[in-house]
């Protein structure tokens, strides 16, 4: 029985881990979810759709283009990083290109 209780014990504690959000999945702006009509991962979706790649930063901003609302992602692809720009009211693609020098 004991081990029984210890194994349980484990096994809670490693499924706790495993649904924490990485870090990587952190997102940047959340603040301005609930303007957003696009989930967070119906965006990610749609971005790595048209930018095959890994995500390595990820922003919901404001910025003109679009509804004025937008997912950003930067998204490793081919040993560059791009910027994929996805309006956060209506899933349109509206950015997706190298990452420039000033990247923010």
């Amino acid at each position: 029985m004991r081990k029984l209780i210890c194994l349980t014990a484990v096994a809670m504690l490693a499924a706790a881990g495993a649904s924490a959000a990485p870090a990587e999945h952190a997102l940047k702006g959340a603040s301005l979810a609930p303007m957003a009509k696009v989930t967070l991962a119906t965006a990610r979706t749609t971005a790595l759709a048209v930018r095959p790649g890994v995500i390595t930063d990820q922003e919901l901003e404001k910025e003109k283009g679009g509804t004025g609302l937008r997912y950003s992602f930067d998204i490793k692809s081919n040993g560059k990083t791009f910027e994929v720009g996805v309006d956060a009211r209506t899933g349109k693609v509206l950015e997706n290109g190298a990452e420039g020098p000033n990247a923010d």
